[in-house]
């Protein structure tokens, strides 16, 4: 039961996606067209994409492989752009 209630958590919570249609676009390429509010815990998040449109976007990948869109102006999520910029060029 709590795994349940963990996933209607998480659903309530990410942004949604909008997939293209099939004919005309890849399955991967997502676009966000709504952000979360809340702020994610960045030890689980592991990298990230810039979005330019069609609503200006931070979309991160978590460890799980959960893509969540976020303001991009919001501290927090500088915060953890520069964590994860961090950890990818010790890596290198």
């Amino acid at each position: 039961i709590a795994k349940y209630e963990y996933s209607i958590d998480c659903l309530y919570h990410l942004s949604i996606f909008l997939l293209g249609s099939v004919a005309s676009q890849s399955m991967n390429r997502f676009s966000c067209v709504s952000l979360s509010a809340q702020k994610l815990n960045i030890r689980n998040l592991v990298s990230y994409k810039k979005q330019d449109g069609p609503v200006e976007a931070i979309i991160f990948m978590t460890t799980r492989g959960v893509k969540i869109c976020v303001k991009p102006n919001q501290k927090w999520v500088q915060t953890a752009i520069k964590k994860i910029n961090e950890r990818t060029t010790k890596g290198k």
